[in-house]
């Protein structure tokens, strides 16, 4: 069933919970949240139903993990359930804000599952401005506005820039933005990372020259599911061939362990595939989880 966090999660429609979460949110030492959202989708939608779909397919795996030599019920973690359905984009963020700052402010971790990506700068709002934040995601994601709304899920990279300014922002596995955002990202200094980089100088020297560029020990991370290949990854918003590999992404949350305060994956959309995008996300959530345990043991 789904858990109770204060006042702004759904309580109408029963939901399993992400698989292994057994902590109650006040013992937690990482929260999940879900946002089904999607109204500002500009391709393909159904991401609103991404959050139910990773949940189911958490199921899936063992709870030792091999990889690690350990059991993600060594790292007590919760799941908060869904938001209400948003309306207004300006809405959801001011929800999705007020519910990741509850958490923030008390010293836990929010894992936001998704939705589109509009969500991301609501996250990133509830932290103070000194963090950093590095996107995985096939788009520069730096328009000022999309079809009329400043907070679009084409705008996430933006509206980032705007808490924690555009030099602590470095999106990697790009590979596709617009002539407006190419001249913007140049007249504002912004740094990216794109999928050819990744693919020629390998995952970690690409990580650790995100790391230099935004010079920040607290690290928010935000992945947009499309920033894997789409032969990884088909059920997406907004498919863009040459991405990068699961293994990779899993590599940087290896990486960012030590450094993740919070983080969001969006941008699943369970009807254009058959499941495999929903578990590679449900298993990407669980390696972060892990990361994060790890780190704090």
């Amino acid at each position: 069933m789904v858990l109770k966090y204060r006042e702004g999660l759904s309580r109408a429609v029963p939901a399993p919970r992400f698989a292994d979460a057994v902590a109650k949110v006040d013992d937690a030492r990482v929260v999940l949240f879900g946002v089904p959202y999607d109204r500002t989708c500009s391709f393909r939608g159904g991401s609103r139903f991404g959050p139910s779909a990773i949940r189911q397919a958490s199921y899936n795996f063992e709870t030792y993990m091999m990889d690690h030599q350990r059991d993600i019920l060594e790292v007590p973690f919760a799941d908060a359930g869904d938001t209400p359905s948003y309306g207004p984009s300006t809405e959801m963020v001011e929800g999705v804000s007020k519910l990741a700052s509850d958490l923030v402010r008390t010293g836990r971790v929010p894992i936001v599952i998704g939705g589109e990506h509009s969500l991301a700068p609501a996250v990133v709002r509830a932290f103070p401005k000194d963090v950093g934040v590095i996107g995985i995601d096939a788009h520069l994601d730096f328009r000022d506005s999309y079809l009329d709304d400043k907070w679009s899920h084409a705008c996430s990279a933006r509206r980032i820039a705007d808490h924690v300014g555009v030099g602590h922002v470095i999106y990697m596995g790009v590979r596709s933005y617009s002539k407006e955002e190419r001249e913007d990202l140049e007249r504002l200094g912004l740094s990216y990372v794109s999928a050819y980089e990744i693919h020629e100088r390998g995952i970690v020297a690409t990580a650790q020259r995100a790391l230099r560029k935004i010079d920040r020990d607290k690290i928010y991370l935000t992945i947009d599911i499309d920033g894997v290949d789409p032969a990884y990854a088909p059920g997406v918003g907004n498919p863009e061939p040459f991405g990068i590999a699961p293994l990779q992404v899993k590599r940087l949350l290896e990486i960012l362990g030590p450094h993740l305060v919070g983080m969001d994956l969006n941008e699943v959309s369970p009807a254009w595939d058959q499941g495999q995008t929903a578990l590679l996300a449900a298993r990407l959530i669980r390696e972060a989880i892990m990361s994060i345990g790890e780190a704090r043991a």
